[in-house]
Parts: C-alpha cells; structure tokens; sequence
C-alpha cells in the first residue's frame, strides 16, 4: 500500500478512485502520565509520555485507514491528512483520511 500526502503518486498514473477511507482513534490520558506531564510544565522539556502516546494513536488510525483501503482493493492512499479533537474531559481523538485509488 503506498501512502502520501500528496494528491498522486509520482511516476504513477490513477486508475480508479475509490473515495474516501478514513481511521480513528479515541485515546484517554494515563493517569501517572499526566502528573509527570505537570511536573515537566514546571521545569519545561518534551512530554515523553504524550509523545509516544501520539505516536502509537497515529499509526492505529493509519493502519485502520489502510484497512478500509485493502477492504475497497485499492493500492494506494493519497491526500493523506491527520485531525485531533477532544472528545472528552482527558481523551483525544486522532483521525487519518485520505482518498483511496488504484494506481499503474
């Protein structure tokens, strides 16, 4: 499956376009990471614990988005953009989408 955020793929042409995919996320804050986070605002620095978290979000929604890609026979997904939302008091969402097509 090639992925892009570009709206084709170099040296390739689109055959069919299948449409919109789309994956999501929801993830709430663990607890300990948060009072660490809150120490690390003190002293300023990167929130190890929120990266990673960020991290593991984003490659569930791709690899749920590549999924409904797979589902579609498609082989490639383009225009790949990424969302977040808050969806509740401590839980985010991260949404990937983009356009599954088939390319040559």
């Amino acid at each position: 499956m090639i992925l892009t955020t570009l709206e084709g793929v170099p040296g390739k042409t689109i055959m069919e376009h299948y449409g919109l995919v789309q994956g999501s996320t929801i993830r709430a804050k663990h607890i300990g990471k948060d009072i660490m986070a809150g120490f690390k605002n003190i002293v300023g620095g990167e929130l190890k614990g929120y990266t990673e978290l960020l991290q593991d979000s984003r490659k569930e929604a791709i690899e749920r988005m590549v999924q409904q890609a797979e589902e579609l026979e498609a082989n490639a997904v383009v225009n790949i953009r990424f969302a977040t939302s808050s969806v509740a008091q401590g839980a985010a969402e991260l949404f990937a989408y983009g356009t599954a097509v088939k390319v040559e």
